[in-house]
C-alpha cells in the first residue's frame, strides 16, 4: 500500500485499509522505531482483546464490565498517536502528489524539504498546547477507573513530539544547505506578512475563510504536504491570524475528532482487510462466483461485480477489494477478448459502487461526524448497492455483447458445490456483519471484533492459517494506516469546528432555503461539492469537514438523514474514480498494470452509469429508506 502511495500519489481512508500485498513492496520503518511499532502492536491487540471481553461478558454471561471502555479509549487514543507517527517514518500519511509529480526533479527536492518542514511548523506549534492539555487532564479523574485523565491525554504530546523529530530529521535528511535554508526564509517571510497583516485580517470577518480553509489548504495539498497537514496548517494560521481564539482549543477538538469510541472500529476493520487478504477468503469467494456465472454472456463482468459487492462486506476497504479480486479474474476476462482498459474501468467503479456495503469504513465515519444511525446506513447501503450494480450490470452486458465464448462451458456442478463448499465460511462473514449491526445485535465495534475472531479462526483452520511474522506485520501496518486516518479525522474535525464558529453554517441555511427548487437544488449543489470534494481529497476528510455544515441544512429542508447519507457517499466515491484527479483511479490502474491514459478513455460510460445511478438514488428516497 505504501509503496503505491508513493507512486501514485493521495489516497483513501477508508479505502487504503488493507495492504497492496503483490502489487508492490512494503515500506518498512525505521530501526529505531522498531520499539514503537511493538507497542502500537500489542496495543491493537489489547483494544481488540479488551472489547472481545466485553463482547463476551456482556452477551454470553450478561456481565456487563464497567472499566473495559475506559481501557480501550485509552489505548485507542495511544494507538492513533503512535499509529500517526509511524505514519511519518513510513511516508504513510495521504497527500496529493500529482501536481508535484509534474515539477523537475531539483523542485521536487526543494517541494519535500518545504513540505516536511511545514509539517514540523504545525506540530512544533502543537506541542505546548498538547502538553498543557496533558497537564490539565490531570485534574479530571475517570468515571470507572478512577485514575487521572492525563494517562489517556499524555498520548497527544507523544505522538506530536514523536512526529515533530521524525518531520524535521526527513525535512533534513538528504537536502542541501540552500534547500533547508529557502524552506525557511520562505516559511518566516509568509508568517511575518501574516503577522503584520493580522489586524487588517481580522477586519474582513468571513472572507478570511476562502482565505485560509480554502486557498491555505488548497495550496499546501498541492505542494504535496499530508491531507491531515493541510488541514491542520489551515486551521492553525486561520485562528492565529484571524481570531482572538487560542491555538490551545485546536487539541481538544482533535483529540475529540479523533477518538471517538465509534472510531474503536476503524483499526479493527482495516486489520480483517489484511486477514481477507492474507488466508485467501476473498479468492474462495471469486472463485464460487466465476464457477456460478462464468459460462454466461458478460459473466466474468457480473462476477467481478459480484465479488466487489461481496468482498467489501467483509474488508471494508476498495484497495483490497480490487487487489484481491483483480488477479483472480482478469486473465480469463482477457481470453474472452475483454480489454484491459475496459476492464480497469469496469474495476474502479465496481470498487465505488461497493463502497457502501458494509462494513463501510466511510459509513461509520459518516455515522459518528454527522450523528447518524450507523445500523441505519448499514441497512440502506446495501440497498443503494443494489441499485448501483444493477446499471453497471446492464452496461457490462452491453459492453460484452461481442464476447469470444468460444470453449467457455458451464462448471459441472460438482465443481459448483465444491466452490461453494469453500467459500461458505467466508460469504457467511457479510451477512453476519450486516445482520448484527443492522438489527441492533450488537454495534459496529462490536461486531468488527467478533468478525476479525472468527476470520482468524476460520482462516487459520481452513484456509491455510497466517505465519506470525506476516501477522505482526499487519498489526504494525494496520496501526500506521489508521493512525494515518484518524490524524486527518483529527485535524478535520478541527478545521470543520472553526468553521461552525464563524456561522458560516447559519448563513448557509438560510442561504439554500431561498434557492429555487427547494431540496431538489440543495441536492444538485450537494452531488457537485462531493464529486469535486471526492476527486481531490477523498472520502474520510470531506465527510468530517463537510458532514457538520451539510447536514444541518439537509434537515433544515426535510431531507432524511439516511437517504442524504447515501447520496454524499456514492457522489464522493463517483469522484474518487473519475479522471484525471481522482485518485482511486490511479489504484485501480496501478493493481490492473494498465496505463491510465489508456483507461482514461474506457472508463467515462462506468462513470456515466454511475452518475444515473446517483441521479436515481437522489431523486428516489425510497431506495435509501424502504427497508429501515
Amino acid at each position: 500500500m505504501t509503496a503505491a502511495n508513493n507512486a501514485i500519489g493521495s489516497m483513501d481512508e477508508a479505502s487504503l485499509l488493507a495492504g497492496l500485498e503483490g502489487v508492490a513492496p512494503q515500506q518498512r520503518g525505521s530501526v529505531w522505531m522498531r520499539p514503537v511499532e511493538w507497542v502500537a502492536a500489542l496495543l491493537l491487540v489489547a483494544v481488540i482483546g479488551l472489547l472481545l471481553t466485553g463482547v463476551v461478558s456482556r452477551y454470553v454471561f450478561s456481565l456487563p464490565i464497567v472499566w473495559i471502555d475506559e481501557v480501550a479509549s485509552i489505548s485507542f487514543l495511544w494507538l492513533a498517536m503512535l499509529g500517526a507517527a509511524m505514519a511519518v517514518d513510513r511516508n504513510e500519511h495521504l497527500r496529493l502528489t500529482l501536481f508535484v509529480g509534474m515539477l523537475p526533479d531539483r523542485l521536487q527536492g526543494l517541494a519535500h524539504t518545504l513540505t516536511m518542514l511545514l509539517m514540523a511548523l504545525f506540530l512544533g506549534a502543537m506541542l505546548l498546547p498538547a502538553y498543557e492539555y496533558a497537564v490539565e487532564e490531570s485534574f479530571i479523574t475517570s468515571a470507572a477507573l478512577n485514575i487521572p485523565m492525563s494517562f489517556r491525554a499524555a498520548a497527544l504530546p507523544v505522538g506530536v513530539a514523536l512526529m515533530l523529530i521524525l518531520a524535521l530529521a526527513k525535512g533534513l535528511r538528504g537536502s542541501s544547505l540552500r534547500r533547508i535554508a529557502g524552506s525557511v526564509v520562505l516559511i518566516a517571510a509568509i508568517t511575518g506578512l501574516l503577522w503584520l497583516t493580522g489586524p487588517s485580517l481580522k477586519q474582513i470577518g468571513n472572507w478570511n475563510i476562502p482565505i485560509f480553509l480554502v486557498g491555505f489548504v488548497g495550496l499546501f495539498l498541492v505542494l504535496g504536504v499530508p491531507i491531515a497537514f493541510c488541514f491542520g496548517l489551515g486551521t492553525l494560521a486561520f485562528l492565529s491570524f484571524t481570531t482572538s481564539v487560542p491555538v490551545f482549543v485546536m487539541i481538544g477538538r482533535i483529540d475529540e475528532g479523533m477518538s471517538s469510541i465509534i472510531l474503536l472500529s476503524v483499526p479493527i476493520f482495516v486489520l480483517l482487510g489484511c486477514i481477507l487478504d492474507a488466508t485467501g477468503m476473498g479468492k474462495a469467494i471469486v472463485e464460487f462466483l466465476a464457477s456460478l456465472l462464468g459460462h454466461v454472456r458478460a459473466g466474468m463482468s457480473y462476477v467481478l461485480l459480484g465479488s466487489l459487492f461481496l468482498v467489501s462486506g467483509i474488508s471494508g476497504s476498495k484497495v483490497s477489494d480490487m487487489a484481491t479480486v483483480a488477479p483472480a479474474l482478469f486473465p480469463e476476462m482477457k481470453r474472452r477478448g475483454h480489454k484491459p482498459p475496459e476492464m480497469i474501468a469496469l474495476l474502479a467503479t465496481g470498487a465505488a459502487m461497493a463502497e457502501t456495503v458494509p462494513p463501510s469504513i466511510v459509513l461509520i465515519v459518516l455515522g459518528s461526524a454527522a450523528g447518524v444511525s450507523i445500523a441505519g446506513l448499514f441497512t440502506s447501503g446495501f440497498a443503494i448497492a443494489m441499485v448501483l450494480l444493477l446499471v453497471l450490470a446492464v452496461l457490462a452486458r452491453w459492453k460484452s455483447r461481442h464476447e469470444s465464448m468460444a470453449g467457455v462451458r458451464r462448471a459441472p456442478l460438482p465443481v459448483i458445490k465444491k466452490a461453494l463448499l469453500i467459500a461458505a465460511p467466508a460469504l457467511v462473514l457479510p451477512f453476519l456483519i450486516r445482520t448484527a449491526v443492522g438489527e441492533g445485535i450488537a454495534t459496529a465495534t462490536e461486531v468488527s471484533t467478533i468478525a476479525v475472531l472468527y476470520a482468524m479462526i476460520i482462516g487459520v483452520v481452513l484456509y491455510g492459517g497466517i505465519s506470525y511474522g506476516r501477522l505482526y506485520s499487519m498489526l504494525v501496518e494496520t496501526a500506521a494506516l489508521s493512525g494515518a486516518i484518524l490524524m486527518i479525522l483529527g485535524a478535520a474535525s478541527a478545521m470543520a469546528w472553526a468553521l461552525t464558529q464563524t456561522g458560516f453554517a447559519a448563513q448557509l441555511v438560510e442561504a439554500v432555503q431561498d434557492l429555487p427548487g427547494g431540496w431538489m437544488t440543495f441536492m444538485g449543489v450537494t452531488i457537485l461539492i462531493f464529486l469535486v470534494l471526492g476527486c481531490v481529497l477523498e472520502g474520510l476528510p470531506a465527510i468530517v469537514l463537510m458532514a457538520p455544515i451539510m447536514f444541518p441544512v439537509a434537515r433544515s429542508l426535510g431531507i432524511n438523514d439516511i437517504h442524504y447519507s447515501m447520496v454524499v457517499v456514492t457522489a464522493m466515491n463517483i469522484g474518487l474514480m473519475t479522471p484525471p484527479i481522482g485518485i482511486g483511479f490511479y489504484i485501480a490502474c496501478k493493481i490492473g498494470n494498465v496505463s491510465p491514459d489508456e483507461a482514461m478513455k474506457a472508463i467515462w460510460p462506468y462513470i456515466g452509469a454511475l452518475m444515473i445511478g446517483l441521479l436515481v438514488i437522489a431523486a428516489v428516497p425510497y431506495f435509501s429508506t424502504a427497508f429501515l
